[in-house]
């Protein structure tokens, strides 16, 4: 059974994404070349899709939290766990980076990224993508773009 956070990814979280596609497709098309008038609508789709990435993230650490508890006794301990793992959690004060996820879900005794790639190769080329998301991120909300590439261009520009 498929867990609820990705669930609400494949869902909820897709719908937000699928609407911001929408309005970026009907303002500039969906043909190639640079369009200057999407240049807003990019930033918010960056903004939009670090957000909706890390909502899924925490979401399915708290699953893990959870199911890590269902085999756990005494219930009495569950709190105490909870909290433990949850402490000071990267997902809940920063953004969703590589080394944020490795860290809150090394809390499970679990090496996050080389596992993954153990299991995904594509896992590093996404890791190199979310990296960049962040960058991104943090550029447009921060409105500091110079440690950005020379060019100034998002990927998706």
């Amino acid at each position: 059974m498929p867990s609820v956070s990705y669930r609400r990814w494949r869902t909820v979280r897709a719908a937000a994404l699928d609407r911001i596609e929408a309005a970026h497709a009907a303002i500039g098309g969906t043909g190639p070349g640079r369009r200057y008038a999407t240049q807003q609508i990019n930033h918010a789709y960056v903004v939009i899709l670090a957000a909706e990435f890390q909502g899924f993230c925490r979401e399915l650490h708290d699953e893990c939290i959870d199911a890590m508890l269902t085999a756990t006794t005494p219930s009495s301990l569950h709190e105490v766990i909870r909290r433990s793992l949850s402490l000071s959690r990267q997902l809940d004060r920063g953004n969703a980076t590589p080394s944020a996820l490795g860290s809150d879900f090394g809390r499970f005794s679990i090496e996050f990224w080389p596992k993954l790639i153990s299991r995904e190769p594509r896992a590093r080329v996404w890791q190199q993508a979310l990296a960049e998301l962040n960058e991104w991120r943090n550029a447009i909300v921060h409105s500091d773009f110079a440690s950005l590439d020379a060019s100034g261009t998002m990927p998706c520009d």
